[in-house]
């Protein structure tokens, strides 16, 4: 018997988990699973492709539902209830949520339940996390089908979404203990919750290092991989960076992605003098290439998931410093394959890649223990068994 299911995605760019979801239905069992995906936009993968193109090269057919356009009464009622209830968040947040019901989230939910009906499907897999898939829930209820949530980042949730995702789910996919904990921390239940981390694959050949422009030869590279957006705090990392030259070896840093904090980025780095020893190398279809030429790969994000980038590194045999914060401190062993330190703390992150920097040896250790890590303990087989579990017991 073969489950048909809607795979739903409302995301806008790519990102780690448009790479993961990729990688799993790649090699899902088709003869178990016909997934259809539904996403709100066709976003771009860099300047060569995009999510139509990358999704019909492994046979996975898209459908793209535009959401509405938000209506004036929606736009003034935000900036009243923004205005009027500034002294009381908690009431502000959820006056807001309810106005995004009734002009966004209601009408895609009633588009959605149509579409499972037409399509027969026999499950909804949600890919992201279910504040940004509630339209999903409702469509769900509303055609009485089951849902699988994948939840790929730490999520915050109201109590009415809270209730929904309880109501409603059979199984929330959690790509690390952490996102499992704060789940349930929020009041989902845990009988709905299974973990299975995120992963990459072993075996695929690694790459030659990429050239990197404005590098001087002979130094070493500190990087970071990731969208420019705030929740990355790449800003934390120029700073770390700017307190290292009087105490390091000569270093350049490597920015790979692009996102609105780019020209904010630049400027910051001309700022702190950092001007002539830093490459933005923009968004980049292959990352590791790019990891392959960094010494040691740094991700000072202030929410994660299980984050794909980690694992990237690690197959390269690259140390890691990562901020102590949930999925990277499930990856990052400390003192073993990286460091981890406190969030926002840039004097300690400083010393961290000062020890790295000093210490040619560490940065071998480090780079061959997580290389050893995520072959033993991150396969793709068992990624790709284990969601297959999930969405066959949910349906």
């Amino acid at each position: 018997m073969t489950k048909r299911i809607l795979l739903l995605d409302t995301g806008k760019e790519w990102g780690g988990g448009t790479n993961s979801m990729i990688e799993l239905l790649k090699r899902l069992d088709r003869s178990r699973f016909a997934v259809t995906a539904l996403f709100y936009y066709n976003y771009p993968k860099g300047d060569t492709s995009d999510l139509k193109r990358e999704l019909a090269a492994i046979g996975i057919p898209l459908e793209i539902m535009t959401p509405p356009r938000q209506p004036v009464w929606a736009k003034l009622a935000k900036e009243l209830t923004r205005g009027l209830l500034r002294p009381l968040p908690e009431l502000r947040r959820r006056f807001l949520h309810r106005i995004e019901r009734l002009w966004r989230i209601n009408p895609l939910a009633r588009r959605l339940a149509a579409r499972l009906k037409e399509g027969r499907f026999d499950l909804l897999y949600l890919n992201n996390q279910p504040s940004s898939n509630l339209e999903g829930y409702l469509a769900a209820r509303m055609a009485g089908l089951p849902v699988v949530q994948h939840c790929r980042i730490e999520a915050g949730l109201q109590p009415a979404e809270v209730d929904v995702v309880n109501e409603v789910a059979k199984r929330i996919i959690c790509v690390s203990v952490g996102v499992k904990d704060s789940l349930v921390a929020q009041g989902v239940r845990p009988d709905l919750c299974r973990v299975v981390h995120n992963a990459i694959d072993g075996h695929q050949p690694l790459p030659e290092a990429a050239s990197i422009l404005g590098a001087r030869p002979g130094t070493l590279v500190i990087g970071s991989v990731g969208s420019l957006i705030a929740r990355k705090s790449n800003d934390q990392l120029l700073r770390a960076a700017a307190k290292l030259r009087e105490r390091a070896p000569d270093f350049h840093l490597l920015l790979v992605g692009d996102g609105p904090q780019r020209m904010a980025l630049q400027e910051l780095a001309k700022k702190l003098g950092l001007a002539d020893r830093i490459t933005f190398a923009g968004f980049q279809t292959a990352p590791l290439p790019w990891l392959a030429a960094m010494d040691v790969m740094v991700l000072a994000s202030a929410k994660e998931g299980l984050p794909r980038v980690i694992l990237e590194a690690m197959l390269m045999g690259k140390p890691v410093v990562a901020s102590d914060i949930v999925g990277s401190r499930e990856l990052v062993k400390h003192g073993e394959t990286g460091f981890l330190y406190p969030y926002g703390d840039e004097a300690a992150l400083a010393d961290c890649l000062e020890r790295l920097l000093n210490d040619a040896g560490l940065r071998s250790r480090f780079g061959e223990a997580g290389r050893q890590r995520v072959l033993r303990d991150f396969s793709i087989e068992s990624y790709v068994a284990g969601v297959e579990a999930e969405l066959w017991k949910a349906s």
